[in-house]
């Protein structure tokens, strides 16, 4: 049965639409989400360490809505939580102070590369938010938009030409906007070293330059978002998916390489998730600062499938 199930989370890790894009069924009057409590380890709830993060608390994530889910991206201020789904859906809600219901705001990405209704065309992956605004990572189109944080709407936007050639299921994962206003783009890549570009602005405006880095993640591993740390170190979530394993993750901490062409980004393991530690397909990390420290969400992308779960995990930084 095992073998089955990651035989079939591999097909849909790349191909399965949401039901919502493909029938025209109206949304509940109110979209709810439920927090279940699960702990870092099955059977053992007593424990609360993965390599160097203290485990503060996890949750599986259902919702009464089918837009729901396939999260690859996500934002968490103060208790306000907003997320993308590599289907194009926002997702926002209040992380309530207990397991309980929230009532959630889900809507599609109105503007973005190409028409509505094909998930090619809203495909994000990584999402950048600052002050007022907000940018989006598209995989399959290896483009970046500039929106307007309350409204998405379209600010920006440009298909980087040093993005052109990236595999369009293997480009844009994940981005970051450095404390200078740099942006740091990476390419999911085919495993091994993978590209990452170092724009010296906006990506969303046509013509920025980019310079060309390069980004190592563990072996077997492939990125799948990345976040800024406060003392402007990078955190990286990486990917692996094998036959008798299924999901595991590692995250991993890295220094910002000197700018010039080909540096190589290359992290110390910081966490594995794998064995008997909780794990799906994670894929998206956000960075917050609360008064025990620096705090690391990690969320997983169902793929929309009932064979996943939506995971929400919260961890202590510790250094």
């Amino acid at each position: 049965m095992r073998i089955v199930f990651l035989l079939v989370a591999l097909f849909l890790l790349g191909t399965f639409a949401p039901p919502s894009l493909q029938r025209r069924e109206p949304p509940p009057a109110v979209s709810r989400i439920g927090f279940t409590p699960v702990p870092l380890v099955e059977g053992a709830p007593a424990t609360k360490r993965v390599g160097r993060l203290a485990f503060l608390g996890g949750w599986a994530l259902t919702s009464n809505d089918p837009r729901f889910g396939g999260i690859s991206t996500l934002h968490i201020e103060g208790r306000e939580m907003l997320a993308l789904s590599d289907a194009g859906w926002r997702i926002r809600l209040k992380l309530p102070p207990a397991a309980a219901w929230v009532a959630a705001t889900i809507a599609m990405v109105e503007e973005g590369p190409g028409p509505q209704g094909d998930k090619a065309n809203r495909d994000v992956e990584a999402l950048v938010v600052h002050g007022g605004e907000a940018w989006l990572a598209y995989e399959q189109a290896n483009a970046v938009w500039r929106y307007d944080r309350a409204r998405f709407a379209r600010l920006a936007s440009a298909a980087p030409p040093a993005m052109a050639r990236w595999n369009d299921n293997r480009g844009a994962e994940a981005m970051v906007r450095l404390a200078d206003g740099r942006f740091l783009v990476f390419a999911e890549g085919d495993g091994g070293d993978s590209e990452a570009l170092l724009f010296a602005g906006d990506p969303a405006l046509p013509g920025t330059p980019a310079l060309r880095l390069l980004y190592r993640p563990p072996p077997g591993y492939r990125i799948t978002d990345a976040a800024l740390l406060p003392d402007g170190r990078l955190a990286l979530l990486n990917r692996r998916v094998a036959l008798f394993e299924g999901f595991s993750a590692k995250l991993t901490i890295a220094s910002l390489p000197a700018a010039t062409e080909g540096a190589l980004i290359a992290g110390e393991e910081a966490a594995a998730f794998e064995g008997r530690v909780m794990r799906d397909n994670f894929e998206a990390l956000s960075v917050t600062r609360e008064r025990r420290g620096t705090i690391l969400w990690i969320a997983s992308d169902d793929n929309y499938s009932p064979l996943q779960r939506t995971l929400l995990m919260k961890f202590a930084l510790v250094e």
